[in-house]
């Protein structure tokens, strides 16, 4: 499981997930669309948006959960079926390897005939859907930051405000200790919440280039000192008690670790942007009482990474089979220019607690149902110098389950930082 999961494990979504394969299984797959086009996506999050979209522009929709997805969606790029919209997480391991293969078109001769293709979105948030230059992917749906949220009454509890820096973060953690609560909520069981914490605390110690480095193989890239000096910080803050008692049996998909937050027996919760709907969905009155706050990730005094940048999901991409026939092309690309974020598109992702990459959309923020939250983080993604996709989508499948795995063991304090670092550069080339 990886962090492009965290809006589809919901028990409902993993229903409609098998019902969707089932039936995408069938004589109504993607050759089944009589001539027209089709798209896969993911259940959950913001489905009801694309699937009003796709009733809208005639588009053959399927939706699956994030497992059955990816294994059904290797096999049918594999062999030649893939559906005319394909789904991903933007450059990282899934679109690379589409591209190195030639299964997606190159958008780039689109973007020039119009360039609002592209140019409506963040830039931050755009540049996910280009490699080597040239643009392969278009933004979907909200963007989805990695932010710690806070419980406000229990900071008032303790007579805290939340952390700006890293020493503020440590000098947080006995006195929650002391109270009786645990400072982090954390579904170690989950193992990708974990990497948040290694995300953060590389950029702010070494900033982006850290992890160009090792997402363009450099020999040796998991050594460099950042990647170390934020393991070793990861260790002194399990050592000091800084999570939930039993993390590692805490699962995220449940929402079990959310709920140690607004129940009152943790202090803050370091997840994306995604939480905000769950926890509103699971308490309302926790969100309409203003007693849920949120920040961004505290800074590292002598760091190199600028306090503005965040790690997440920018958004979810769409890309256009290479094997689709010129009629379906044509339709996704039509697609592409007015079906997604258009009005009526931005009206209802807002509507659902997501924030689109769209350029210019400040007032209509203003206007909706959480517009602080919602501002919120609009400007934090807007003003992101740089929005680093999570790694274990930026990675290769076989190096992302490596990562998340040793990070299991580095946050049980199985690994040494070194040890972790040794065995990611064996990864490297794989």
């Amino acid at each position: 499981m990886t962090l492009g999961k965290r809006r589809t494990a919901l028990m409902a979504a993993g229903l409609a997930a098998l019902l969707s394969f089932t039936a995408a299984c069938g004589s109504s797959g993607p050759s089944g669309a009589a001539g027209g086009a089709t798209a896969w996506a993911l259940t959950g999050g913001d489905e009801q948006t694309m699937r009003t979209s796709f009733q809208q522009a005639k588009i053959d929709g399927q939706f699956f959960g994030n497992d059955a997805y990816k294994q059904k969606i290797r096999s049918a790029v594999g062999a030649g079926q893939a559906p005319t919209l394909l789904f991903s997480w933007g450059n990282g391991g899934m679109l690379k390897s589409w591209v190195d293969a030639g299964k997606v078109m190159d958008l780039t001769p689109e973007v020039q005939k119009d360039p609002t293709l592209t140019s409506r979105y963040l830039p931050t948030v755009a540049q996910t859907g280009v490699i080597d230059g040239k643009t392969y992917g278009v933004p979907n749906n909200g963007m989805q930051p990695v932010m710690v949220f806070y419980n406000k009454d229990l900071f008032n509890r303790i007579g805290a405000q939340p952390p700006k820096t890293w020493d503020d973060l440590m000098a947080l953690v006995p006195r929650f200790n002391q109270a009786g609560i645990a400072p982090f909520a954390l579904g170690g069981q989950s193992k990708w919440p974990l990497l948040m914490w290694e995300e953060y605390l590389v950029d702010r110690l070494g900033g982006p280039g850290v992890f160009d480095a090792i997402a363009a193989n450099k020999p040796n890239a998991w050594s460099d000192p950042a990647v170390i000096q934020a393991n070793s910080m990861i260790q002194q803050l399990v050592s000091a008690d800084g999570f939930v008692k039993g993390f590692n049996s805490i699962a995220t998909d449940s929402n079990a670790d959310s709920a140690l937050l607004y129940t009152g027996k943790a202090a803050m919760y370091l997840m994306g942007s995604w939480a905000f709907p769950s926890i509103k969905q699971a308490d309302p009155d926790f969100i309409s009482s203003g007693k849920l706050g949120w920040v961004t990730f505290p800074t590292v005094s002598g760091g190199k990474g600028a306090p503005e940048d965040i790690v997440g999901n920018p958004a979810n991409f769409w890309s256009v089979s290479a094997t689709a026939t010129d009629q379906q092309k044509q339709a996704a690309i039509d697609y592409l220019r007015t079906g997604v974020m258009n009005d009526s598109y931005v009206d209802s992702l807002l509507a659902s607690g997501s924030v689109p990459p769209v350029n210019g959309i400040e007032s209509k923020l203003a206007t909706t149902q959480d517009p602080q939250y919602l501002s919120y983080v609009y400007g934090l993604a807007s003003k992101a110098p740089n929005f680093q996709l999570s790694w274990d989508q930026a990675l290769s499948p076989g190096q992302a389950d490596t990562l998340l795995n040793n990070l299991g063991q580095l946050f049980l304090r199985q690994l040494t930082p070194e040890q972790f670092s040794a065995n990611m550069n064996a990864t490297i080339g794989k």
